[in-house]
Protein backbone atom coordinates (compact mmCIF):
# COMPACT_ATOMS: atom_id res chain seq x y z
CA UNK A 1 0.00 0.00 0.00
CA UNK A 2 1.63 3.45 -1.04
CA UNK A 3 2.57 5.99 1.50
CA UNK A 4 0.02 8.29 0.55
CA UNK A 5 -2.52 5.63 2.15
CA UNK A 6 -0.68 3.94 5.29
CA UNK A 7 1.91 5.96 7.16
CA UNK A 8 3.46 5.32 9.89
CA UNK A 9 2.38 8.19 12.17
CA UNK A 10 4.52 10.87 12.81
CA UNK A 11 5.44 12.28 16.53
CA UNK A 12 3.66 15.35 16.36
CA UNK A 13 2.71 17.61 19.24
CA UNK A 14 -1.06 17.00 19.79
CA UNK A 15 -3.77 19.07 21.58
CA UNK A 16 -4.62 18.71 25.06
CA UNK A 17 -8.04 17.32 25.85
CA UNK A 18 -10.70 19.55 28.53
CA UNK A 19 -10.49 18.11 31.47
CA UNK A 20 -13.25 17.30 34.31
CA UNK A 21 -15.37 14.96 32.20
CA UNK A 22 -16.84 12.03 32.74
CA UNK A 23 -15.00 8.58 32.90
CA UNK A 24 -15.14 6.43 29.16
CA UNK A 25 -18.07 5.24 28.39
CA UNK A 26 -18.84 1.63 28.54
CA UNK A 27 -18.29 -0.78 25.46
CA UNK A 28 -21.10 -1.16 22.54
CA UNK A 29 -21.12 -3.62 20.42
CA UNK A 30 -22.39 -2.39 16.99
CA UNK A 31 -21.67 -5.47 14.88
CA UNK A 32 -19.74 -8.92 14.76
CA UNK A 33 -18.87 -12.12 13.44
CA UNK A 34 -18.95 -13.98 16.43
CA UNK A 35 -17.79 -17.23 15.42
CA UNK A 36 -15.21 -17.16 18.31
CA UNK A 37 -14.91 -15.83 21.83
CA UNK A 38 -13.09 -11.83 21.50
CA UNK A 39 -10.16 -12.37 23.91
CA UNK A 40 -7.09 -9.98 23.74
CA UNK A 41 -5.11 -9.54 20.61
CA UNK A 42 -2.26 -11.28 22.60
CA UNK A 43 -4.14 -14.32 23.31
CA UNK A 44 -3.74 -15.24 20.04
CA UNK A 45 -7.42 -14.99 19.24
CA UNK A 46 -9.02 -15.69 15.64
CA UNK A 47 -10.91 -12.21 15.76
CA UNK A 48 -9.71 -9.59 14.61
CA UNK A 49 -10.58 -7.13 17.07
CA UNK A 50 -10.79 -3.45 16.23
CA UNK A 51 -12.32 -0.99 18.94
CA UNK A 52 -12.50 3.21 19.66
CA UNK A 53 -14.40 6.14 17.73
CA UNK A 54 -18.18 5.93 17.31
CA UNK A 55 -17.75 7.77 14.08
CA UNK A 56 -15.37 5.32 12.59
CA UNK A 57 -17.49 2.44 14.00
CA UNK A 58 -20.51 2.12 11.59
CA UNK A 59 -17.99 1.88 8.65
CA UNK A 60 -16.13 -0.61 10.36
CA UNK A 61 -19.19 -2.59 11.29
CA UNK A 62 -20.72 -2.79 8.04
CA UNK A 63 -17.77 -3.99 6.41
CA UNK A 64 -16.78 -6.63 8.80
CA UNK A 65 -20.45 -7.72 7.96
CA UNK A 66 -19.60 -7.74 4.25
CA UNK A 67 -16.59 -9.71 4.87
CA UNK A 68 -18.42 -12.41 6.87
CA UNK A 69 -18.64 -14.45 3.69
CA UNK A 70 -15.17 -14.41 3.23
CA UNK A 71 -14.76 -16.32 6.36
CA UNK A 72 -13.51 -13.25 8.49
CA UNK A 73 -14.32 -12.81 12.11
CA UNK A 74 -14.33 -9.37 12.98
CA UNK A 75 -15.34 -7.59 16.57
CA UNK A 76 -16.03 -4.03 16.13
CA UNK A 77 -16.82 -2.40 19.37
CA UNK A 78 -16.10 1.10 20.69
CA UNK A 79 -14.81 1.83 24.14
CA UNK A 80 -13.94 4.74 25.34
CA UNK A 81 -13.83 6.51 21.70
CA UNK A 82 -10.80 7.43 19.23
CA UNK A 83 -8.38 7.71 22.95
CA UNK A 84 -10.07 4.14 24.06
CA UNK A 85 -9.14 2.55 21.08
CA UNK A 86 -5.31 4.24 20.86
CA UNK A 87 -5.15 2.78 24.49
CA UNK A 88 -6.10 -0.81 23.70
CA UNK A 89 -4.09 -0.57 20.65
CA UNK A 90 -1.06 0.74 22.53
CA UNK A 91 -1.35 -2.25 25.35
CA UNK A 92 -2.19 -4.93 22.97
CA UNK A 93 -5.75 -5.58 23.63
CA UNK A 94 -7.12 -5.41 19.97
CA UNK A 95 -5.53 -5.19 16.13
CA UNK A 96 -7.02 -2.21 15.14
CA UNK A 97 -8.07 1.06 16.84
CA UNK A 98 -10.53 3.57 15.21
CA UNK A 99 -9.98 6.96 15.58
CA UNK A 100 -11.13 10.50 14.15
CA UNK A 101 -8.38 12.13 15.77
CA UNK A 102 -4.80 12.06 14.77
CA UNK A 103 -2.12 10.61 17.07
CA UNK A 104 -0.42 12.89 19.44
CA UNK A 105 2.60 13.26 21.18
CA UNK A 106 1.15 11.94 23.95
CA UNK A 107 -0.58 9.17 22.59
CA UNK A 108 3.48 8.13 21.16
CA UNK A 109 5.09 8.87 25.02
CA UNK A 110 2.44 6.50 27.16
CA UNK A 111 2.80 3.51 24.66
CA UNK A 112 6.65 4.20 23.64
CA UNK A 113 6.89 0.20 22.38
CA UNK A 114 3.73 0.92 19.68
CA UNK A 115 4.32 1.28 15.77
CA UNK A 116 1.64 2.50 14.91
CA UNK A 117 0.71 2.97 11.40
CA UNK A 118 -1.85 5.04 10.74
CA UNK A 119 -4.43 4.42 7.11
CA UNK A 120 -7.04 7.35 6.29
CA UNK A 121 -10.55 5.85 5.20
CA UNK A 122 -12.52 8.92 4.46
CA UNK A 123 -13.11 11.85 6.13
CA UNK A 124 -16.27 13.08 8.02
CA UNK A 125 -17.62 16.99 9.19
CA UNK A 126 -18.26 17.66 12.66
CA UNK A 127 -21.41 19.91 12.84
CA UNK A 128 -22.47 22.40 15.94
CA UNK A 129 -26.04 20.47 16.10
CA UNK A 130 -28.88 22.78 17.44
CA UNK A 131 -32.41 21.56 17.58
CA UNK A 132 -35.00 22.63 15.02
CA UNK A 133 -36.72 25.15 17.23
CA UNK A 134 -33.89 26.81 18.02
CA UNK A 135 -32.85 27.34 14.68
CA UNK A 136 -36.57 27.81 13.38
CA UNK A 137 -36.28 30.92 16.22
CA UNK A 138 -33.83 32.84 14.42
CA UNK A 139 -29.96 31.01 14.72
CA UNK A 140 -29.48 30.72 11.47
CA UNK A 141 -25.69 30.79 11.88
CA UNK A 142 -23.06 30.94 14.82
CA UNK A 143 -19.13 32.94 14.60
CA UNK A 144 -16.09 31.21 16.06
CA UNK A 145 -17.05 33.87 19.33
CA UNK A 146 -20.51 32.94 19.92
CA UNK A 147 -19.64 29.02 19.77
CA UNK A 148 -17.09 29.24 22.34
CA UNK A 149 -19.33 31.68 24.42
CA UNK A 150 -22.22 29.09 24.35
CA UNK A 151 -19.94 26.08 25.13
CA UNK A 152 -17.92 27.92 27.98
CA UNK A 153 -21.30 29.08 29.73
CA UNK A 154 -21.44 32.77 28.95
CA UNK A 155 -24.20 32.48 26.42
CA UNK A 156 -26.85 31.27 27.99
CA UNK A 157 -30.40 32.17 26.37
CA UNK A 158 -30.66 31.40 22.68
CA UNK A 159 -32.22 35.54 22.42
CA UNK A 160 -28.47 36.44 23.15
CA UNK A 161 -27.38 35.21 19.74
CA UNK A 162 -30.65 35.62 17.73
CA UNK A 163 -33.13 32.66 18.67
CA UNK A 164 -35.50 32.51 20.26
CA UNK A 165 -36.16 32.91 24.62
CA UNK A 166 -34.39 29.80 25.94
CA UNK A 167 -32.45 28.39 28.18
CA UNK A 168 -29.18 26.99 26.45
CA UNK A 169 -28.32 23.13 27.45
CA UNK A 170 -25.01 22.25 26.53
CA UNK A 171 -23.75 18.26 25.84
CA UNK A 172 -20.14 18.08 25.42
CA UNK A 173 -17.85 15.67 24.89
CA UNK A 174 -15.45 12.92 26.98
CA UNK A 175 -11.71 14.03 26.99
CA UNK A 176 -10.30 11.82 24.32
CA UNK A 177 -13.53 11.85 21.85
CA UNK A 178 -11.98 13.23 18.33
CA UNK A 179 -15.39 15.43 18.04
CA UNK A 180 -14.22 17.39 20.77
CA UNK A 181 -10.62 18.03 19.63
CA UNK A 182 -11.73 19.17 16.33
CA UNK A 183 -14.74 21.80 18.03
CA UNK A 184 -11.94 23.18 20.53
CA UNK A 185 -9.22 23.49 17.42
CA UNK A 186 -11.78 25.29 15.62
CA UNK A 187 -12.39 27.68 18.52
CA UNK A 188 -8.85 28.30 20.00
CA UNK A 189 -6.33 26.99 17.49
CA UNK A 190 -3.60 26.18 19.56
CA UNK A 191 -4.44 27.96 22.37
CA UNK A 192 -5.60 25.93 25.83
CA UNK A 193 -9.54 25.72 25.88
CA UNK A 194 -11.00 27.06 29.39
CA UNK A 195 -12.04 24.39 32.22
CA UNK A 196 -15.73 23.09 31.32
CA UNK A 197 -18.64 25.44 32.93
CA UNK A 198 -19.80 24.83 36.75
CA UNK A 199 -23.39 24.86 35.17
CA UNK A 200 -26.66 22.85 35.79
CA UNK A 201 -27.09 23.63 32.04
CA UNK A 202 -23.65 21.51 31.05
CA UNK A 203 -23.59 17.79 30.76
CA UNK A 204 -21.02 15.17 29.13
CA UNK A 205 -21.68 12.74 26.71
CA UNK A 206 -20.06 9.91 24.99
CA UNK A 207 -20.76 8.14 22.18
CA UNK A 208 -22.73 9.92 18.81
CA UNK A 209 -25.70 7.45 19.49
CA UNK A 210 -26.14 9.01 23.19
CA UNK A 211 -25.31 12.51 21.81
CA UNK A 212 -27.79 12.88 19.06
CA UNK A 213 -30.57 10.86 22.01
CA UNK A 214 -29.77 13.89 24.51
CA UNK A 215 -30.07 16.39 21.41
CA UNK A 216 -33.35 15.19 20.48
CA UNK A 217 -34.81 15.11 23.98
CA UNK A 218 -34.03 18.36 25.50
CA UNK A 219 -34.92 21.60 24.55
CA UNK A 220 -32.30 24.21 23.47
CA UNK A 221 -29.79 21.94 23.50
CA UNK A 222 -26.43 22.21 21.60
CA UNK A 223 -23.48 19.31 20.71
CA UNK A 224 -20.94 18.69 18.72
CA UNK A 225 -21.57 15.53 16.27
CA UNK A 226 -20.66 14.16 13.11
CA UNK A 227 -22.95 15.85 10.79
CA UNK A 228 -23.85 12.13 9.66
CA UNK A 229 -25.62 11.13 12.56
CA UNK A 230 -28.56 13.68 11.76
CA UNK A 231 -29.01 12.29 8.38
CA UNK A 232 -33.32 11.81 8.74
CA UNK A 233 -33.52 13.78 11.99
CA UNK A 234 -34.65 16.62 10.62
CA UNK A 235 -36.11 17.77 14.20
CA UNK A 236 -31.85 18.23 14.53
CA UNK A 237 -29.91 21.45 12.55
CA UNK A 238 -26.21 21.35 11.92
CA UNK A 239 -25.96 25.40 12.39
CA UNK A 240 -23.67 27.29 9.81
CA UNK A 241 -19.93 28.18 11.06
CA UNK A 242 -18.40 31.55 10.71
CA UNK A 243 -21.18 31.47 7.21
CA UNK A 244 -20.35 28.47 5.67
CA UNK A 245 -22.51 25.34 6.25
CA UNK A 246 -21.29 21.61 6.08
CA UNK A 247 -22.02 20.91 2.88
CA UNK A 248 -20.68 18.36 0.66
CA UNK A 249 -18.67 20.30 -1.70
CA UNK A 250 -17.48 22.72 1.46
CA UNK A 251 -16.16 19.93 3.21
CA UNK A 252 -14.13 18.18 0.43
CA UNK A 253 -13.03 21.89 -0.22
CA UNK A 254 -11.96 22.76 2.90
CA UNK A 255 -14.02 25.32 3.17
CA UNK A 256 -15.96 24.42 6.35
CA UNK A 257 -13.65 24.82 9.15
CA UNK A 258 -14.64 21.70 10.75
CA UNK A 259 -13.69 18.57 8.68
CA UNK A 260 -11.77 15.45 10.32
CA UNK A 261 -9.68 12.13 8.96
CA UNK A 262 -11.03 8.97 9.79
CA UNK A 263 -8.86 6.28 10.53
CA UNK A 264 -7.18 2.44 10.99
CA UNK A 265 -4.50 2.43 13.24
CA UNK A 266 -2.32 -0.83 13.60
CA UNK A 267 0.78 -1.32 15.04
CA UNK A 268 3.19 -2.47 12.70
CA UNK A 269 1.87 -2.68 8.91
CA UNK A 270 -1.38 -4.26 8.71
CA UNK A 271 -0.77 -8.09 7.53
CA UNK A 272 -2.55 -10.74 7.07
CA UNK A 273 -6.74 -10.97 7.81
CA UNK A 274 -6.11 -7.44 9.31
CA UNK A 275 -4.62 -6.35 5.97
CA UNK A 276 -7.57 -7.94 3.99
CA UNK A 277 -9.81 -6.12 6.44
CA UNK A 278 -8.43 -2.72 5.94
CA UNK A 279 -8.13 -3.27 2.29
CA UNK A 280 -11.60 -3.97 1.81
CA UNK A 281 -12.49 -0.71 3.18
CA UNK A 282 -9.72 0.66 0.94
CA UNK A 283 -11.58 -0.87 -2.09
CA UNK A 284 -14.22 0.54 -4.24
CA UNK A 285 -16.89 -1.63 -3.13
CA UNK A 286 -15.62 -0.43 0.51
CA UNK A 287 -15.57 2.83 0.08
CA UNK A 288 -19.56 3.03 -0.67
CA UNK A 289 -19.97 2.19 2.77
CA UNK A 290 -18.77 5.79 3.71
CA UNK A 291 -21.56 8.27 1.77
CA UNK A 292 -24.23 5.73 3.61
CA UNK A 293 -23.26 7.28 6.79
CA UNK A 294 -22.64 10.81 5.68
CA UNK A 295 -19.17 10.51 5.49
CA UNK A 296 -16.64 11.48 2.70
CA UNK A 297 -14.77 8.98 0.77
CA UNK A 298 -10.91 8.97 -0.11
CA UNK A 299 -12.02 10.31 -3.51
CA UNK A 300 -13.77 13.12 -2.50
CA UNK A 301 -11.44 14.14 -0.81
CA UNK A 302 -8.88 14.05 -3.52
CA UNK A 303 -6.51 11.39 -1.59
Amino acid sequence: MSSEIRRRAPRLTGRRVRQGASAASAALLLSAALTGCAGSAKAGSDAIQASGSTTVAPVASDAAEALKAKGLNITVATQGGSAGGISQLGTGQINIALSSKPLSEKDHKAYPAADFVTTQIGADAVGVIITREVADGGVKGLSKAQVAGLFEGRITNWKEVGGPDLQVFVYDKEPGRGTREVLDKFIYGKGEPPAPPKSANYAVVGGNLETRNKLKSTRGSIAPLSTGFIDGHPELVAVPLEGVAPTLANVASGKYPMTRPLYMITNGEPKGTVKQYIDYILSSEGQKLLPKHGYLTREQMGL
